[in-house]
């Protein structure tokens, strides 16, 4: 994937005239690499960052034509608007492995879920090490295997990418079968009709005092 950028001088609290008209301030880092300070077409990189999110490779073109190899590190956004702050891309070199999480995909529908059971998502996530054309875009979980309480699929089971090294336990659960919690049910309280006390009866003979 490619996308159009910007060399930019304006910093700090200025880069809100770039937002304005429609531009990200982002930043370019990498070992061995000056930093790069961009704007970058705000459009443009949602429609990109949809599609590749962070474990597929950005080729950044900027203003001299030169086309720098990048990860998206960090998406910064605004936590009322939602709109994205700023941008931190990784360099990288095409012929050094690095390490990255990609993620996972649920795709299917589980038996268990039509039997009244619940899913818990343990891992949304995987750890890879690779060189950056053998990583995978997304792991996918089939869930049709999936009927009774206990059930589960583990890292082991997924399927493996070529080149591509997992860098969590293969026993790690990614998604198990859990029975639903009950429903405790709450005790009627009972209306029962309250006790008098005893009170001596009108017939009751009562002591008379005795005159010294």
């Amino acid at each position: 994937m490619e996308l159009n950028t910007k060399l930019r001088a304006i910093l700090g609290k200025k880069v809100k005239s770039l937002r304005a008209r429609g531009e990200i301030p982002a930043e370019v880092f990498g070992k061995d690499f000056k930093n790069l300070h961009l704007s970058v077409p705000e459009k443009e990189f949602v429609k990109i960052y949809k599609e590749a999110g962070e474990n597929t490779i950005v080729n950044l073109s900027t203003d001299n034509k030169n086309k720098i190899p990048t990860l998206i590190s960090d998406v910064s956004c605004n936590p009322i608007t939602k709109k994205i702050n700023s941008i931190d891309f990784r360099k990288i070199k095409m012929d050094e492995k690095i390490q990255t999480k990609v993620p996972i995909e649920l795709i299917g529908e589980a038996p268990a879920i039509k039997s009244g059971y619940m899913l818990v998502n343990v891992l949304k996530e995987i750890a890879v090490e690779a060189l950056p054309n053998d990583i995978p875009h997304r792991f996918q979980i089939n869930l049709s295997t999936l009927e009774n309480p206990g059930d589960g699929i583990q890292i082991a089971d997924i399927n493996k990418f070529k080149n591509v090294k997992i860098l969590v336990p293969l026993d790690m659960v990614i998604i198990t079968v859990v029975e639903k919690a009950k429903e405790k049910e709450e005790p009627v309280a009972t209306e029962t009709a309250p006790t008098t006390a005893e009170t001596p009866s009108a017939e009751q003979p009562v002591a008379e005092s005795k005159k010294p």
